[in-house]
């Protein structure tokens, strides 16, 4: 290693100090997914970037998703996916395949990746505490014939009721990252999928965490040019999304990401999950590599 390479890491050591001394005993709610959990370079870097924030003093809580996942697993047991407006309609079939992919495989998988790594990571169901209590989705939209609103039946899709956080603080007293599944359980032990982004946000909100990353498979929020927009107010947000400049899959990032801040979260960032070291480069530099979202 040449002289000018040595001093440039130096540099980024002495540019991430700053961000270290100020976020220390701070926990930071991570969603997991993406290409980030398909590439096994930008695996590799996503541990490692979650082990050196719990080696810095940070208590990190990753939440993951998994729907292609989910969908490969029903291809290979002949369940044909079925969506309704974007949203997986979850018969009971297929919510036993989603608690078997999302709490079973995916999580162990990310769980074993980040101890392989060097660092102590153990896997949390919604289940288990419980940690996540949900309820039944209701999903509507316009009616065909009448101005009544049409009720869809998504079956087994809830929404976050209540986080219990009482596993996840026994977590944070120790050095064990914890990795939680987005599986929800219902008041009468009914099971539940909910989306990672939602779950995330909820975490956060009741762990008051010092930041909601969302990693995603786009740079972050793009203006009307498709420029990347570094940062974000929430007046800006909803002018944005009135104005149909936030559009798509983007939307409910953007919302669960307000909603978290009007809870007390310090800031969020949707960033590029693309990108190695994504989480290193969006928390411990001056100029990260996606959107911020924080208050004005």
């Amino acid at each position: 290693m040449t002289l000018p390479v040595r001093i440039e890491k130096a540099r980024v050591l002495i540019e991430a100090l700053p961000y270290m001394r100020r976020f220390e005993g701070k926990t930071f709610v991570i969603k997991y997914g993406g290409h980030a959990m398909v590439e096994e370079s930008l695996k590799a870097c996503f541990a490692q970037d979650v082990i050196l924030l719990r080696q810095v003093g940070i208590n990190p809580v990753v939440v993951h998703g998994g729907g292609p996942q989910i969908g490969q697993t029903m291809k290979k047991m002949g369940l044909v996916p079925h969506f309704i407006d974007g949203q997986r309609v979850t018969d009971q079939e297929t919510v036993n395949v989603v608690e078997m992919v999302l709490a079973g495989k995916v999580n162990k998988d990310i769980v074993n990746l980040i101890n392989q790594h060097g660092g102590r990571a153990a896997g949390v169901s919604g289940k288990d505490g419980p940690t996540i209590l949900a309820r039944k989705r209701t999903h509507t939209r316009p009616g065909p014939d009448t101005e009544a609103p049409e009720i869809i039946d998504l079956g087994w899709v809830g929404d976050v009721q209540r986080i219990d956080t009482g596993l996840l603080e026994l977590f944070k007293q120790s050095d064990i990252i914890p990795v939680v599944a987005p599986v929800g359980v219902g008041a009468n032990g009914e099971t539940f999928n909910i989306n990672a982004d939602a779950v995330a946000g909820h975490v956060a909100m009741a762990l008051q965490a010092e930041k909601l990353i969302l990693l995603t498979d786009v740079a972050g929020v793009l203006d009307e040019g498709g420029t990347l927009i570094s940062q974000l107010f929430p007046e800006q947000a909803s002018k944005m999304l009135r104005e149909g400049v936030i559009s798509g899959g983007m939307i409910p990032k953007v919302e669960i990401c307000r909603r978290a801040m009007e809870a007390g979260v310090q800031a969020t960032h949707i960033i590029d999950g693309r990108v190695e070291h994504a989480l290193l480069l969006e928390v411990f530099t001056d100029r990260g590599i996606g959107t911020l979202l924080r208050r004005a």
